[in-house]
C-alpha cells in the first residue's frame, strides 16, 4: 500500500479519521476536513475526527460536493483511503437533494419530488412519514400539508434523507431600515467581508435555495453585525430570539447604533414588557414559559402576532426543545440561526438541520484570529489538588456529589489570588457554575459579582464599570456566558463549569476573544481538581478548544509562574 510519511491523514474505514498534530501539514489538514467532518477527541499528537452523515449533509447543503470532499481526504492521506469509505461520501452528499419540496402549482398542498420512484414506493411505507401524506399521484411525488412542512422534514431526515426546501416564505411586512455608514459614536461602520458573505451565503439573491440556515462565527466575531445585515438585506419584519434580557437590550443598542431603524419600531418582549413591533426581541425564557408543567406555553402566540418574514434565532445550540415543536410550524418564514458551535449537548443537531436549516458559512476561529478580528488567546488547564479532608468528603460521596466537591475545591481560591495578581493590571473575569463558591470568591476579592438573581439594572451598571476600566475584576455565573459584550476583558478563570459542556467552554472563551485596542493577548485559565471527576470532564470541554485550534497547556498549581510585581504575558 503506498504511503507518504509526510502526509498527516489516516483515513480508517470505520469513517474515523486520525489526524497527526506533529507536523508542518497539521494547520491545513484540519481547516480541509473540518467542512465535513466531527471531531471525536484530541489528545497531545493525535485528534481523532469520524465523517457522519449529518456532517456531510452539512457540507452539501454548504455547496461542497462529494469529489472535492474525496479529493481532500487524498490529498493529506497518508495511506489510500478506503474504498467503503469513498463510497459513504458519495452516498450521503447524493442523499442530500435527492428530495426536494415544492409549492404545488395553483397553491394548496406541497409537493414532495425526487427523481427516483423506488425512493418514493419506500417513503410512502415509512410508519414515521404516513401521518403527513395527504395523496401520491405517481411514482415521482407525494402531496403533503403545508402545516407539516417541519415535520415532514424532521421525520426525512430521520429516515436518512434530508430534505431540501425549495418551497419558498413569506415576504413579511416591509420594514424600512439601512445599514449606516457611520455608527451613532462617529465610527466608520462597514460589514467586513466574512459578515457580507455571510449574509450573501444566506440569502441567495432571495431564491428558494436561501433563506434558511446557520452561520457559525465565533464569540466576538459580529454574530450580531451578520443578522442586522440580513434585515437590512431583507427589508421585512422580523422576530429575533436571544438567550436573556441583558443580551436582548444589547441587541437593540446594536440595531440602533448601525442602522436607521428608529426605537419607536423596536419592541422587547421579555419578563419586563411585552412590545410587539416591526422588529421584535424576545427572549428564549418568556417564550418557554407556562404556568404549569402540563400547561400550554402563554407566549408561543408570539409567533402569529407579527407579520415576520424573518426569524432570528440567537446562540441557537441552545434552542429550548419546545422552540423546536414552534419552529416546525414556522417552515414559511425565514429563518437565521447563529451560533459559534453547531455541538448540542441534547444531540439534536439534526433537528436544527432540518427546522432552522443546514449550515450556511462558517470560518475558523484561528483564521479569523490571524486576521485580527478575534484576539489571539493562550488556554491554560491548572491543575489543583483536592485537600486532604475534601478527598475523604469525595471517596464517600455519589455522583454529583464529586462533582460538586470537585468543583468548588477550596484551594482554587488560593490559585485564583495568584493568578489575579499575575494579572492585576488585566481585566479579569472569574466564572463559576456554583453560587455560594462565587460568593466566597466575592468577598474574598471584594469584587462585585453578577449571577441570575442580579437586577438587570444592576447587571448593566456592572457590565458598564467593567467596559470603563472603573471595575478590573468582575465574578460572574453562567448568566455570563451567553451574548455579552465586554470587549475589554482579556482575562478568564474559570473555576467550574457544567460537567463537559464543549458549548459552555465555547462561551466562556469567546467572553475575552474581542480583538483589543493594544493586541495584547487573553488568557483562559481554567481550574481543575486533580485526579478527580473535574479533570475528567474537562478533557471534553478541550474538544472545542483543540476543534478550533488551540493549544491547551496543563500545569499543575505549582508549576505557576509566581506573582510578578506588574502584570506580565505568561509563556
Amino acid at each position: 500500500m503506498a504511503s507518504n510519511e509526510n502526509k498527516p491523514l489516516i483515513v480508517q474505514s470505520d469513517r474515523s479519521i486520525l489526524l497527526e498534530t506533529d507536523g508542518p501539514r497539521f494547520e491545513d489538514a484540519r481547516d480541509s476536513i473540518a467542512a465535513f467532518a466531527e471531531l471525536v477527541k484530541s489528545p497531545e499528537h493525535i485528534h481523532t475526527y469520524r465523517i457522519t452523515p449529518l456532517s456531510l449533509w452539512n457540507a452539501a447543503a454548504s455547496g461542497m460536493t462529494a469529489d472535492e470532499i474525496v479529493e481532500r481526504l487524498k490529498q493529506f492521506s497518508r495511506y489510500e483511503v478506503p474504498d467503503n469509505v469513498i463510497v459513504d461520501v458519495r452516498d450521503n452528499v447524493s442523499r442530500y437533494g435527492r428530495l426536494k419540496l415544492f409549492k404545488k402549482e395553483g397553491g394548496g398542498d406541497l409537493v414532495l419530488y425526487s427523481e427516483d420512484s423506488l425512493l418514493i414506493l419506500q417513503l410512502l411505507g415509512q410508519k414515521s412519514l404516513q401521518p403527513y401524506v395527504t395523496g401520491s399521484p405517481d411514482g415521482h411525488h407525494i402531496f403533503v400539508s403545508p402545516a407539516d412542512r417541519g415535520n415532514v422534514k424532521s421525520a426525512l431526515i430521520k429516515l436518512g434523507f434530508p430534505v431540501e426546501d425549495l418551497a419558498g416564505y413569506v415576504e413579511g411586512a416591509p420594514l424600512d431600515i439601512e445599514l449606516r455608514e457611520k455608527s451613532l459614536g462617529g465610527k466608520d461602520f462597514g460589514l467586513r467581508k466574512y459578515q457580507r458573505e455571510s449574509v450573501d451565503a444566506f440569502y441567495l439573491n432571495g431564491s428558494n435555495q436561501g433563506g434558511s440556515g446557520v452561520v457559525v462565527l465565533p464569540c466576538g466575531a459580529g454574530k450580531t453585525c451578520v443578522a442586522i445585515g440580513t434585515i437590512a438585506r431583507l427589508k421585512t419584519q422580523t422576530l429575533v430570539l436571544t438567550t436573556n434580557t441583558v443580551a436582548l437590550r444589547q441587541w437593540k443598542n446594536e440595531l440602533l447604533d448601525k442602522t436607521t431603524i428608529g426605537e419607536d419600531k423596536i419592541g422587547e418582549y421579555s419578563g419586563d414588557s411585552k412590545e410587539i413591533r416591526p422588529v421584535t426581541l424576545a427572549t428564549y425564557q418568556v417564550l418557554t414559559y407556562r404556568k404549569a408543567k402540563d400547561s400550554p406555553f402563554v407566549h408561543f402566540s408570539l409567533f402569529d402576532e407579527g407579520n415576520w418574514g424573518l426569524i432570528v434565532y440567537d446562540e441557537v445550540h441552545l434552542l429550548p426543545a419546545p422552540v423546536f415543536r414552534a419552529t416546525a410550524a414556522l417552515q414559511a418564514r425565514r429563518r437565521l440561526g447563529l451560533t459559534a458551535t453547531l455541538v448540542r449537548e441534547d444531540a439534536r443537531e439534526d433537528d436544527v438541520f432540518s427546522l432552522i436549516g443546514p449550515k450556511k458559512y462558517d470560518v475558523p476561529w484561528k483564521v479569523l484570529e490571524k486576521q485580527g478580528w478575534i484576539a489571539q488567546a493562550l488556554c491554560t488547564e491548572v491543575r489543583v489538588p483536592l485537600p486532604t479532608d475534601e478527598r475523604y468528603r469525595y471517596a464517600i460521596a455519589d455522583k454529583r456529589g464529586k462533582f460538586r466537591i470537585a468543583s468548588t475545591n477550596p484551594t482554587k481560591i488560593d490559585v485564583c489570588e495568584r493568578l489575579v495578581k499575575k494579572h492585576k493590571n488585566d481585566n479579569v473575569l472569574i466564572i463559576g457554575q456554583y453560587l455560594d463558591q462565587l460568593q466566597v470568591l466575592s468577598k474574598h476579592f471584594d469584587a462585585p459579582i453578577i449571577t441570575g438573581q442580579t437586577a438587570n439594572k444592576k447587571r448593566e451598571e456592572l457590565y458598564s464599570a467593567f467596559r470603563t476600566g472603573e471595575c478590573k475584576l468582575l465574578i460572574v455565573s453562567k448568566v455570563a456566558n451567553f451574548a455579552i459584550d465586554l470587549p475589554d476583558a482579556n482575562i478568564a478563570l474559570q473555576v467550574s463549569g457544567t460537567f463537559g459542556s464543549r458549548q459552555e467552554e465555547a462561551q466562556r472563551l469567546g467572553r475575552i476573544l474581542r480583538p483589543k485596542s493594544d493586541g495584547t493577548i487573553a488568557h483562559f485559565y481554567s481550574l481543575v481538581s486533580r485526579d478527580t471527576c473535574d479533570q475528567d470532564y474537562s478533557v471534553k470541554r478541550q474538544l472545542f478548544l483543540t476543534e478550533q485550534g488551540y493549544r491547551y497547556e496543563i500545569k499543575n498549581a505549582d508549576e505557576l509562574d509566581p506573582p510578578a510585581p506588574a502584570a506580565t504575558e505568561s509563556a
